[in-house]
């Protein structure tokens, strides 16, 4: 069975999807490891749970940060992982470390990318009033955010949302496509060759393909 290995920081929502998703057999994969720079990330709770190996890298003990990302490629490794899956990971990767996994690194943005890269998409998309918001999943190159969009799914913004409502509402489109996507990768339907995305032989968009979201 092909084996996952998923570095997360935080609450671990999309972490928990995934493993749902791999006990229902929607994923046709195995969750070798949880790795993690922060040890207070309660994502770690469904991992033991579950009983998947997990690995804590206190970001704090490393002054450099290729050497954190030399130790973290070494942890990775014992695994032999076919594909590396971000789910809601904050720290910014060294070229070195993107280099080492490229083309078998996957990322989640709640934006429809370009739009919005970085940081409180949310509340930018509030601000500026904006008719829709979503998600985006795409492969990880040098450049932060900026990667070939494999997938995304829009969601409307209400006149009365705030940040946490609108939250909830994309994060039930990434709990439904990142398994989606990481199954894709996992099948050999999906694969990114000169920076394009290719699935079934087909090169999608630009924007990636386009799911069609059923709960908003």
């Amino acid at each position: 069975m092909k084996k996952i290995v998923i570095l997360i920081s935080g609450m671990g929502s999309n972490l928990l999807a995934i493993i749902n998703a791999c006990k229902k057999g929607i994923i046709d994969g195995e969750i070798a490891a949880v790795i993690t720079d922060k040890p207070s990330a309660y994502g770690l709770v469904y991992a033991k749970q579950e009983n998947i190996p997990i690995k804590i890298l206190n970001a704090h003990d490393f002054l450099i940060r290729e050497n954190f990302d030399k130790q973290l490629v070494e942890e990775i490794d014992v695994y032999q992982p076919h594909l590396i899956v971000l789910s809601g990971y904050m720290r910014i990767l060294s070229n070195f470390f993107v280099m080492r996994y490229y083309g078998y690194l996957i990322n989640i943005h709640p934006s429809l990318l370009p739009k919005y890269p970085g940081l409180n998409t949310y509340s930018r998309v509030l601000k500026n009033k904006d008719l829709e918001h979503g998600t985006s999943i795409h492969f990880v190159t040098e450049q932060v955010d900026n990667g070939p969009i494999i997938i995304q799914s829009k969601v409307p913004v209400y006149f009365n949302d705030d940040k946490f409502k609108l939250m909830q509402r994309v994060k039930t489109q990434e709990h439904i496509i990142y398994p989606l996507v990481i199954n894709w990768f996992l099948k050999e339907r999906l694969v990114m060759q000169n920076r394009q995305v290719w699935l079934d032989g087909i090169k999608l968009p630009s924007q990636g393909y386009t799911y069609k979201n059923i709960i908003i």
